[in-house]
C-alpha cells in the first residue's frame, strides 16, 4: 500500500500517477468467455495487485470467491489483504497446536487477522503488543496484551517465561529487534514492515502467493463465526489520501475500508 509519503513495495514497479488498492468487493458486471463458476450479477470478493482504487475491477476468475450474504460489503472489502497476509505470514512461522505466539501491532488489520488465525490453528498463548487504548479491544478476542516500548522483551518474558516459539512484526524495528531477543529460531520470526533490518538480521523475507484458495479457507472461516473483523472506519474514494493518513499515524484498531459513493 502506498501512504501520503508515496512509499511502496520495492518489488513493484511504479510510474506515477498509479491506482492503488490490493483487495475489493463487489458485483459481476461482465464475465469473459469460458469462465465457469461465476455469473454476472454474483457478489464477490477478492484481489489483483494495484487497480482496486475504482468503480470497476477487471481480474481472473481465480482472484475472486463469493461473498457470503451475511458478510457486510466493507469487511468483504477489507478482507482479502490483511486475511491473506495473515494465513502467509503465519503458514511462513508454522504455526501449530502448543505455540506460544507474538504479534506485534495485534490489534491493527493484520494483527488482528493474525492473532485469531493463530488460535484457529492451536496456539495455546497468543501475546500481542499494542498502545495503551487497544488492550481491551485484544483481550475480548483472547489476546494477552502488553504495551510496545521500553522493557518490552521483559513484560513479554514475565508472560512466558519458556520462551515464545514465534513471532510477527507488524509494527517497526524495534518489535524486530524484539522478537530476535525472544525467540530462538530465526526461522519462526517474520516482519511485514522491517525489510532491509530483518535481511541483516538474517530473518527469512515474505514469501509466497494469495490465492483464491486460501481467501477460501478464511471466508469459510469468517462464516463459521472463527474469524471477527473489526471495521475501524470507511472513508469515501475521494478521501483516500485521509485514509492513508490514518493508517501511517499508526496505534489503530481494525481495518479502514474505502467505499464508492454513487
Amino acid at each position: 500500500m502506498y501512504g501520503k509519503k508515496g512509499a511502496g513495495s520495492p518489488l513493484l514497479n511504479i510510474s506515477f500517477p498509479e491506482i492503488l488498492g490490493n483487495e475489493f468487493s463487489g458485483i459481476i458486471d461482465q464475465v469473459g468467455e469460458g469462465v465457469a463458476g461465476f455469473s454476472v450479477g454474483n457478489n464477490v470478493l477478492g484481489f489483483t495487485t494495484l487497480k482496486c482504487y475504482a468503480e470497476y475491477v477487471v481480474v481472473s476468475s481465480n482472484q475472486i470467491v463469493i461473498k457470503p450474504d451475511h458478510m457486510s460489503w466493507e469487511v468483504a472489502g477489507g478482507f482479502s489483504g490483511n486475511g491473506q497476509g495473515a494465513h502467509l505470514d503465519l503458514s511462513a512461522l508454522n504455526i501449530h497446536k502448543g505455540d506460544t505466539v507474538l504479534i506485534h501491532g495485534a490489534a491493527g488489520g493484520l494483527g488482528t487477522f493474525s492473532v485469531q488465525l493463530a488460535k484457529i490453528w492451536g496456539a495455546t498463548t497468543v501475546i500481542g503488543t499494542a498502545s495503551d487504548g487497544n488492550h481491551d479491544y485484544l483481550r475480548s478476542i483472547g489476546v494477552i496484551s502488553v504495551r510496545y516500548g521500553e522493557g518490552l522483551v521483559e513484560r513479554v518474558r514475565a508472560i512466558a517465561p519458556n520462551g515464545v516459539d514465534a513471532a510477527l512484526d507488524t509494527a517497526g524495528p524495534d518489535a524486530l529487534l524484539a522478537s530476535i531477543e525472544l525467540v530462538s529460531n530465526k526461522d519462526r520470526i517474520r516482519t511485514m514492515v522491517s525489510d532491509e533490518l530483518a535481511n541483516e538480521l538474517g530473518v527469512p523475507p515474505i514469501s509466497g502467493m494469495r490465492t483464491a484458495t486460501r481467501l477460501a479457507e478464511l471466508v469459510d472461516l469468517y462464516s463459521q463465526g472463527k474469524l471477527h473483523i473489526h471495521i475501524r472506519k470507511t472513508i469515501s474514494l475521494e478521501q483516500v489520501a485521509n485514509a492513508h493518513a490514518e493508517v501511517e499515524s499508526g496505534h489503530g484498531r481494525g481495518k479502514i475500508v474505502i467505499t464508492m459513493n454513487k
